[in-house]
């Protein structure tokens, strides 16, 4: 007897592959705001500020606590086996992206809550006697160096990873792409500059990363760009997977949600007010981030559809 197996017909492949749903591209958008965070955090550290100058680098810190814990509450929710998921760090597969972003993420928190315990008011540390030494170390100029650079590090290889986790797996051509990690790196930062302007403390802070900010915006415009034509030059069915975004069922989101109201409009409305035509206003960073958060959704969900890229 002859026994034969396909894929195809198979309501989990074609047309749609119903693997990755919500919870995915909520996780990696939060998760790539954090990283862009961290970086941010760590850079402005390493500015030199007067002795009790705020600088919104003290608030990173607990709002990053919060939306990486919110990720991974999303990751948390879409796995299978739920009571299981401490087995992943019985191990590191060092072919895995997904093991690497694993331990990433439990490095995370650790810098994450350091970076929180340095910025507490001594006013809160008599509270905690035990800890009040450690802290008062932390706050220390060699301390601050060296956390800050924690920040830097584990704040790229965390906005990397969100981008890798997708083009590793070759088997889907729009994910199959070696510019997915720096293209969500990029929009993490943005997507974190934009935030942190919003409550940074002071007006010459502000103004510097809307700033960066606008950088960011244009760069990922150019990486945006650079993922088009790879899958456009590198083979027709890299080719055909593009189509999704350029006339198939996700050009409409992607050009109106992620490009135009998520990049080009706030990287107007930035450009304004830093030029001082127009006053500080929340619309631009709120497009930023709704247009971060869409370009996950666009990502993972065009990169699950099969219909237009037939055998």
């Amino acid at each position: 007897m002859i026994e034969l197996l396909t894929t195809r017909h198979n309501p989990l492949v074609d047309p749609t592959l119903h693997v990755w749903e919500w919870q995915i591209p909520v996780y990696l958008f939060l998760g790539g705001w954090v990283a862009g965070s961290m970086v941010l955090t760590g850079y402005l550290q390493r500015q030199a500020r007067a002795p009790g100058q705020p600088s919104v680098s003290d608030r990173l810190p607990w709002i990053g606590l919060v939306l990486i814990s919110l990720g991974m509450g999303a990751l948390f929710l879409d796995l299978e086996h739920k009571l299981y998921v401490w087995r992943m760090y019985l191990t590191l597969q060092p072919l895995s992206p997904m093991s690497w972003g694993g331990w990433i993420l439990l490095l995370v928190y650790p810098v994450l809550a350091l970076g929180a315990l340095a910025t507490l008011a001594d006013g809160w540390l008599d509270r905690w006697p035990a800890l009040a030494a450690f802290a008062r170390q932390l706050k220390s100029h060699t301390a601050t160096r060296w956390l800050s650079l924690a920040n830097i590090v584990v704040g790229i290889a965390l906005g990397i990873y969100t981008g890798i986790l997708l083009s590793s797996l070759g088997a889907r051509p729009l994910w199959a792409s070696a510019v997915l990690g720096p293209l969500f790196l990029v929009s993490g930062l943005s997507a974190g500059a934009a935030f942190a302007h919003v409550i940074a403390p002071g007006h010459d802070e502000q103004e510097q990363l809307i700033r960066f900010d606008n950088l960011f915006l244009m760069t990922e415009l150019g990486l945006i760009a650079l993922f088009l034509i790879g899958h456009l030059t590198v083979g027709a069915v890299h080719a055909q997977s593009a189509q999704l975004l350029l006339g198939g069922p996700f050009t409409a989101v992607f050009w109106v949600l992620v490009v135009g109201l998520g990049i080009l409009l706030p990287l107007a409305i930035q450009s304004l007010m830093v030029a001082g035509r127009i006053p500080h206003t929340v619309i631009a960073p709120l497009l930023v981030l709704l247009g971060g958060l869409a370009l996950r959704f666009v990502i993972v969900y065009a990169g699950q559809y099969s219909e237009w890229i037939s055998p």
